[in-house]
């Protein structure tokens, strides 16, 4: 296929296609020996990149060449085993190639005269989802770009319904004058749920902040009077310890109220699929919308975010948009669901993960994340230094001494290449936070990083 500006430059699609899919293969051959972060070196590198935009077109096979050589070394091994920084999942190969043939399907999945394949793939990975979590079959869902937007489109819906009932059409009439809400958040609440307070004109700050116990989870003992027009955002999940807010004690306390309770469960929300876990999130099904990620915990490329909520006419009712060339039938349309109207077919590789996994197989991948993060805190406390948090899922928080020293060993950690931690203040305490995310973390992947800690803990204790 050419542009108009390649008359002279005729591209051999398979051929490139095959240089590409060659490289990506070598790409994840290597991906368990390299280094997790990129040398100073392969980052200096990407300055090849740069400089002015090109006059002329240049060859496609240089162009992926260039791509390959300069941006494949200066890439972070988050795809593989022994990354554990923020909470990154790894993408399965099935997943992989499944978004490979989307891209080639290049798919607008806004409407379903757009693409059938792709409205098809994302009613039954999303079936799939609700049946899975145990939500209302009824209820609507979405996939989005990340926890941040489903969190937003969720509280988008509480909006519309608290509003609505009380006699206000806030996507025609906006905010102004509108009546007032009230939004109740625990004191651990995540960023991304406050800038989706503030994206939907309710305020970072205009919030009543609810005190948390050791752990972050929201104290349901200190809940305000709730009403109907209060929207409570609870927590599957610390980003830090991994513990979850008492989601059935909130909901008991929320429902008489008919207040609206929105749960931020980015990754976890998916505590629910295994029964060794899953008691973290009881009442889970209690509450009225929910966001998670599949990027994160259920290993899926990025981007993907989950949003579901229990009254599927709210949903759509604070997304839908409407004009005459917009043509649509009697079913789902996935772009009256979700802030996007474009959208790329995420639920190609969604379906991809599910029927690979079946259910068997997220509970057992859930399990595993947890296995390895207890590995690592038994470990670690071994070797003499401080879990600063009750493991319950896949998060551990471990200091190494004061402030100062707990970041010169995360800084030397970094570097060295064995694997990837990030650092964190929790409760005034610096630590490093390890997050076990990914399908490939085995327990010698354990083994090996704890060793690399354990080195520079020591490298930095004898130079003081």
């Amino acid at each position: 296929m050419m542009t108009p500006t390649q008359s002279t430059n005729v591209v051999n699609e398979p051929a490139l296609l095959a240089d590409a899919c060659a490289r990506a293969t070598r790409y994840l051959d290597d991906i368990k020996t390299r280094r997790v972060f990129p040398s100073e070196k392969d980052i200096a590198a990407l300055e090849r990149l740069q400089g002015p935009m090109p006059t002329h077109p240049e060859e496609p096979s240089s162009i992926l060449a260039l791509l390959d050589e300069v941006g494949s070394p200066a890439t972070v091994a988050s795809n593989a085993g022994r990354y554990f920084g923020f909470v990154n999942g790894a993408a399965f190969p099935v997943c992989i190639a499944a978004q490979s043939l989307a891209a080639a399907w290049d798919q607008n999945a806004a409407l379903r005269i757009m693409s059938p394949a792709a409205a098809v793939f994302e009613d039954v990975a999303l079936a799939w989802l609700i049946e899975l979590f145990g939500f209302p079959p009824d209820c609507g869902a979405a996939l989005v770009t990340g926890a941040t937007i489903a969190n937003f489109t969720g509280l988008a819906a509480a909006r519309h319904a608290l509003l609505a009932r009380a006699g206000w059409d806030v996507e025609n009439d906006g905010l102004f004058r509108a009546p007032e809400l009230t939004v109740v958040v625990g004191e651990e609440a995540h960023v991304t749920v406050r800038k989706a307070l503030a994206l939907l004109g309710l305020g970072r700050s205009r919030v009543t902040v609810v005190s948390a116990d050791s752990q972050g989870r929201m104290r349901a003992d200190k809940l305000p009077r709730l009403d109907e027009r209060t929207i409570v955002c609870a927590q599957a999940g610390n980003v830090n310890t991994g513990a979850c807010d008492p989601i059935r004690e909130i909901c008991k306390v929320a429902a008489p109220a008919r207040a609206w309770v929105h749960i931020d469960g980015a990754f976890g929300l998916w505590a629910r699929v295994d029964p060794e876990h899953a008691a973290l999130v009881d009442g889970l099904e209690l509450a009225d919308s929910w966001a998670t990620d599949a990027h994160k915990w259920l290993n899926v490329p990025y981007d993907c975010g989950i949003v579901f909520v229990r009254d599927a006419a709210s949903l759509r009712a604070s997304m839908a948009a409407s004009a005459s060339y917009l043509l649509t039938g009697g079913e789902r349309e996935a772009m009256y669901h979700s802030p996007d109207s474009s959208r790329r077919a995420r639920g190609v590789e969604v379906w991809a993960a599910l029927r690979f996994l079946g259910r068997a197989g997220v509970r057992d991948l859930i399990r595993r994340g947890c296995d390895r993060a207890q590995e690592f805190a038994t470990a670690l406390r071994v070797a003499g230094f401080s879990v600063l948090n009750e493991v319950v899922l896949n998060q551990v928080l471990v200091s190494f001494g004061d402030a100062a020293t707990t970041e010169e060993v995360i800084r030397r950690i970094q570097q060295e290449g064995t694997c990837w931690c990030g650092g964190t203040v929790w409760q005034g305490q610096t630590a490093m936070r390890i997050s076990v995310s990914s399908w490939m973390t085995t327990s010698e992947d354990v083994e090996r990083s704890v060793r690399a800690m354990v080195a520079a803990a020591r490298a930095v204790r004898r130079e003081d």
